[in-house]
């Protein structure tokens, strides 16, 4: 059985959460090629998500919500 891309995603996203009140950026990519850079901004407890292909952002306060929209980007 292969592990879960989704556990991998969850992991990083909780790892920008524990940070001292700095905005933490984290790149995703597929084959080398960058899908989103998703931000956790401490102040608002959310996390915010440019896809890198069009430019859209999307805020989130629900690390389920980013996770899924990542994975997602990646599929």
């Amino acid at each position: 059985m292969k592990p879960s891309v989704l556990t991998g995603i969850i992991t990083r996203l909780e790892a920008m959460t524990h940070t001292d009140n700095e905005r933490e950026v984290r790149r995703f990519e597929l084959d080398g090629v960058e899908k989103c850079q998703v931000a956790f901004i401490p102040e608002t407890d959310s996390f915010e998500m440019v896809d890198s292909h069009n430019g859209d952002v999307f805020q989130f306060d629900d690390i389920d919500l980013v996770a899924i929209e990542i994975f997602e980007l990646l599929a």
